[in-house]
C-alpha cells in the first residue's frame, strides 16, 4: 500500500525549475533513498513533502490524502517527521530536554483533558529514555546541545525526529560532516529504525551510504527522475553514470567501483562497498 505519492511535481523559483514533473511512490514500510548530484532537487523535494515548500504544479498525497496547503506543523502532526542537513536543536537545552520537547509536541496537540495530558506526559518520559538508549546518547543526556560534537548532533536530530512517533521519516543528509568512523554506527541506527516498521525516505550525498541502506533508490538530475530501482540496477545505469561523471564510460569502471573519498560506511552485505564522489 502506498503511504506517499508524488504526482507530476514541479517547483519553480522565478526562472529556475528545481523540480520538473517528478513522480514517485513510497510504499508503507519501504526504505527509499533519493540520490543525485548537487543541485538535482533533492532537498526541494523533501521540503515539499514535509510541507515547508509549496508546489508550483502537481500533487503530494500522504496516506491517500492530498497535502496541498498543509504546512510543516500539520504534516508533523499527521505523521511525517524529518531531520535537517544542518542540525537544528534547541542549543541551550540538554539532550534529554530536546528529545522530551519533541516527544511531547504531538501529544500536546491532541490533548484536551488534563488527565489525558498527564498520561501522555508519562508515556513521553518513557519514550525519551528509550530513545536515549537507542541513539547511544545516554552518557550525554544532560549535556547542552551546544556542546555536542557532529556525530552526537546527528544522533540527536534522529532522536528528535523519532520522538514524534512518525509513520514516515525523512532523513536529509544524515551523514553530512561525519567521518568514516561514524558512518557504520549511524547506518546501524537508521537500519534499526526501519526494521521497527518505519517508512524511510533518505536524501544523501554519500551514494554508497545511501545505496547500502535502501530497498530502492531514485536518482534525480536537474530536477527530473533519471533512474529508479535496486541499488545494483541504479549503480550500473548509464544515465546515472553520466549524471555523476558527466559522460558515459562504456567498458570502464563504474563510478561505484572507485576508491571512496566520501567516508562511506564500508562494505556491507546489502549494498555497494564504496561511496561515490
Amino acid at each position: 500500500m502506498a503511504l506517499l505519492e508524488v504526482d507530476a511535481l514541479t517547483v519553480r523559483f522565478g526562472g529556475l525549475t528545481a523540480l520538473d514533473g517528478i513522480s514517485l511512490v513510497v510504499g508503507s514500510g519501504e526504505f527509499v533513498s533519493i540520490i543525485g548530484p548537487n543541485g538535482a532537487g533533492k532537498t526541494t523535494l523533501f521540503n515539499v513533502i514535509a510541507g515547508a515548500q509549496a508546489a508550483t504544479q502537481g500533487e503530494v498525497r500522504f496516506d491517500g490524502r492530498s497535502t496541498r496547503g498543509v504546512g510543516a506543523s500539520r504534516m508533523s502532526h499527521l505523521g511525517v517527521s524529518r531531520t535537517f542537513q544542518v542540525a537544528k536543536p534547541f542549543r541551550s537545552l540538554s539532550v534529554r530536554e530536546n528529545i522530551r520537547l519533541a516527544a511531547a509536541g504531538a501529544r500536546t496537540l491532541t490533548s484536551v483533558r488534563t488527565f489525558g495530558l498527564r498520561l501522555r506526559e508519562r508515556g513521553a518520559t518513557r519514550r525519551v529514555e528509550e530513545l536515549l538508549v537507542l541513539t547511544d546518547l545516554e552518557r550525554v543526556a544532560d549535556r547542552r546541545a551546544v556542546a555536542l560534537n557532529i556525530g552526537e548532533l546527528r544522533r540527536l536530530e534522529l532522536a528528535r525526529a523519532l520522538a514524534a512517533e512518525p509513520r514516515l521519516l525523512l532523513l536529509d543528509e544524515p551523514a553530512a560532516g561525519i567521518g568514516a568512523d561514524g558512518m557504520r554506527p549511524l547506518a546501524q541506527l537508521i537500519k534499526g529504525a526501519h526494521e521497527r516498521g518505519l517508512t524511510v525516505l533518505l536524501v544523501e550525498h554519500h551514494v554508497g551510504f545511501a545505496l547500502s541502506l535502501c530497498d530502492r533508490a531514485v536518482v534525480l538530475d536537474a530536477g527530473r527522475v533519471i533512474a529508479s530501482g535496486t541499488a545494483e540496477a541504479v549503480r550500473s545505469d548509464p544515465a546515472v553514470v553520466d549524471a555523476y561523471l558527466g559522460r558515459s564510460t562504456s567498458g570502464s569502471r563504474s563510478w561505484t567501483d572507485r576508491p571512496s573519498t566520501a567516508g562511506g560506511p564500508g562494505p556491507t552485505s546489502s549494498g555497494p562497498s564504496v561511496a561515490a564522489p
